[in-house]
């Protein structure tokens, strides 16, 4: 007996279309990004060209999925004479298409960091083999979740090496390292761009001995706590941090490099006694 699979195939034909005879101005489209689309044509990869979805009515090829990837072709190829590959919904109405694009991605699964580093490493790209191999070199692994011996804050470790470089990622890993014994929670995303910018703002003047003894007695718990309470994200780790190191030193840091750095140049209103408040 024959097995009836229609009811999951959809009724489409594939064609090649030039660009110029795609139409893609619907109401219900995101606006076009040319930034996106210069961005993308900049790494211009032919095997991540998928199919654009079109809607045929009326003679008209209405692009209902793909808008930017037709740009990016027709910037990339130089010519809106370029044919595309089009998947072609031939009995589709106008509120039809508006549903497809609206549910699209639904039922669609996003790739996780940790699985796009995977996939990364598996073909062979340079920049991710360096980075695993440099985790690797502390006994340490990549991983999707958080446990003993792994790091799973991908994100935090490619962010470091594009910002500031493999010697930078280094010299974070091993300072926390020395500094918590391997803890977890020292190799979330916020701990390790915290460190990353306190030490790309004063390079040598943060001693790694200095750190260790001053930060070292300082629970990860604590540091969490004080940087939640000074402000969001890596910077308030990188203040928390600077406060514990700066105790009853002499001559501290001069807490105004933290906010503007070398590689990293960011506007501030912060007043320098506010940043001086210490922690007692």
């Amino acid at each position: 007996m024959t097995e009836n699979y229609s009811e999951f195939i959809p009724h489409v034909h594939f064609e090649l279309i030039p660009i110029k005879d795609l139409v893609s101005n619907q109401d219900y489209q995101r606006n076009l990004s040319m930034l996106h689309v210069k961005k993308a044509v900049e790494s211009f990869d032919l095997n991540q060209i998928n199919p654009i979805k079109v809607s045929r009515r009326d003679g008209i090829n209405y692009v209902f999925n793909g808008q930017h990837t037709a740009e990016i072709v027709a910037l990339a190829s130089g010519s809106r004479e370029t044919p595309v590959w089009c998947m072609i919904y031939d009995d589709l109405e106008y509120n039809e298409e508006a549903d497809i694009f609206a549910n699209q991605m639904k039922n669609v699964k996003p790739l996780l960091p940790y699985e796009i580093f995977n996939a990364n490493c598996e073909a062979g790209s340079e920049k991710e083999l360096m980075i695993k191999s440099l985790v690797e070199s502390y006994d340490l692994k990549i991983a999707s979740s958080s446990t003993p011996g792994c790091i799973c804050a991908v994100g935090a470790l490619e962010s470091i090496y594009n910002k500031y470089g493999y010697e930078m990622l280094n010299r974070v890993l091993g300072l926390i390292i020395m500094t918590w014994e391997g803890e977890p929670k020292s190799f979330s995303a916020n701990m390790m761009n915290g460190i990353a910018r306190l030490l790309n703002a004063f390079e040598n003047e943060i001693k790694d001995d200095i750190f260790k003894e001053k930060l070292g007695d300082i629970s990860i718990k604590e540091i969490v706590k004080t940087a939640k309470e000074r402000r969001a994200g890596s910077l308030g780790y990188a203040e928390t941090m600077l406060i514990f190191y700066s105790k009853r030193m002499k001559n501290p840091p001069a807490w105004k490099k933290l906010y503007s750095t070398k590689n990293e140049k960011k506007s501030s209103t912060i007043e320098a006694n506010e940043a001086n408040t210490n922690v007692s």
